[in-house]
């Protein structure tokens, strides 16, 4: 079994650590892997073949980086491949999730907005999965129960989808407690993709245990929801502050925002 973390940013996009740090850090935290998705815009053909080398130059037999691209797509729907490493020239999420599928990575959509489930429901060309809990985006409290009955009702057609949980680290102070463990001897990425695939892995979360299935019983799915509602509530109660102060022409202070995010 090894521990690692996914959906992490680094310097190649708009995340603050360098590969370098990224290692340092998640190996003193017990990690063996971790999956990386820069933003595939910040890349061109050259650029991205750096990126590849660089990642390798940074692993080893204790510890390695699996490659990853997150593309931007139509209404702002973002698509994590795991494994991709080939820029796409569509934003149509269904041509980005074929353009994933035939490197032989895995697509997942990534921290669905609500508004976007219905049409998520309509896609004739799904996912290996939905990123059901992503700790920058829905905060460290608690997940959306919406995005797991989204994956539900999803895998009633394809019942091999999965549910993924992501950092979405981008920050040297944000939160970094969602892991996960992967049914694996040794990090290589070729085996710990295959356990994606395959589902066998499972996150965590403090004692929380979540599995790859995403099927989780009713009483804690209420537990979220109430947990997630307080906690968007203050988070928007911080937004409409900023947003106040911005019309005000006042800077938050970056220590100010630095410990906001080791909160949120």
């Amino acid at each position: 079994m090894l521990k690692g973390a996914m959906h992490v940013h680094s310097v190649y996009s708009d995340g603050e650590f360098t590969l370098e740090e990224l290692r340092r850090v998640y190996l003193s935290e017990g990690c063996s892997f971790v999956c990386i998705t820069d933003h595939a815009e910040y890349f061109d053909t050259e650029s991205v073949k750096a990126y590849a080398r660089e990642l390798s130059l940074h692993s080893d037999e204790h510890f390695c980086f699996v490659i990853g691209l997150e593309y931007a797509c139509e209404r702002g729907m973002h698509i994590l491949g795991y494994g991709s490493s080939v820029l796409a020239t569509t934003k149509d999420p269904q041509a980005v999730i074929r353009h994933i599928d035939a490197q032989g990575a895995l697509a997942v959509i990534a921290h669905p907005k609500d508004e976007f489930f219905s049409w998520i429901e309509e896609f004739e060309a799904q996912p290996k999965g939905i990123e059901t809990c992503n700790s920058k985006y829905d905060g460290q409290y608690a997940p959306r129960p919406g995005t797991f009955a989204l994956l539900r009702g999803l895998r009633q057609r394809a019942p091999q989808m999965h549910a993924f949980y992501g950092q979405d680290l981008h920050w040297r102070n944000q939160f970094r407690g969602l892991y996960v463990t992967v049914e694996c001897e040794a990090p290589d990425p070729a085996a710990i993709l295959r356990s994606l695939a395959m589902g066998a892995y499972s996150a965590r979360k403090d004692e929380l245990h979540l599995p790859s299935s995403g099927v989780l019983p009713n009483e804690l799915m209420e537990k979220f929801g109430a947990a997630h509602a307080r906690s968007q509530r203050t988070r928007n109660f911080f937004k409409r502050s900023k947003a106040m102060l911005d019309r005000l022409g006042i800077r938050v202070p970056a220590s100010v925002k630095a410990q906001l995010r080791r909160i949120f």
